[in-house]
């Protein structure tokens, strides 16, 4: 993989989890809402403020781990390295969790199918650019 190939990978699934982020907090009205359709207002009472609480402390800190993402992706320092692999495995294990915790029942969800895709492709994509090691010119390969 050559480094701008990598470098365009990382700044691309910096920006997927800040849209992530942005879906993530987009989902969190809808989701109170269907909680207070769903049962009886003592019990949404009781819901909705944890409920609350996560969608919007996972949401913001989805925000900055994109920027960081982006931010970090041009640089070759050890920090920006270190950056880039946590986030790699962090991201990474959130497919499988997903699945194991939940199942297949909100598949039906559009805002969860769209949270989801971004996490898998976030994933994919991260782990192969921050595991990947980079090529410094697209020259050198056609040059040797």
């Amino acid at each position: 993989m050559t480094t701008s190939t990598r470098v365009r990978l990382l700044r691309g699934s910096g920006l997927l989890l800040l849209l992530l982020g942005i879906v993530h907090l987009v989902a969190t009205p809808h989701i109170a809402a269907l909680i207070r359709h769903s049962v009886s207002q003592g019990v949404a009472d009781n819901l909705i403020p944890p409920m609350l609480l996560n969608h919007i402390l996972v949401g913001l800190l989805l925000l900055p781990l994109g920027f960081l993402t982006f931010y970090a992706a041009p640089h070759s320092d050890p920090w920006a390295q270190l950056i880039v692999r946590t986030t790699a495995l962090t991201v990474a294990t959130l497919p499988l969790t997903l699945l194991a915790l939940m199942g297949m029942r909100y598949f039906d969800a559009p805002l969860f199918v769209v949270g989801f895709l971004l996490v898998v492709a976030a994933s994919v994509t991260l782990l192969l650019a921050a595991f990947t090691r980079a090529r410094t010119t697209d020259s050198a390969a056609t040059r040797g």
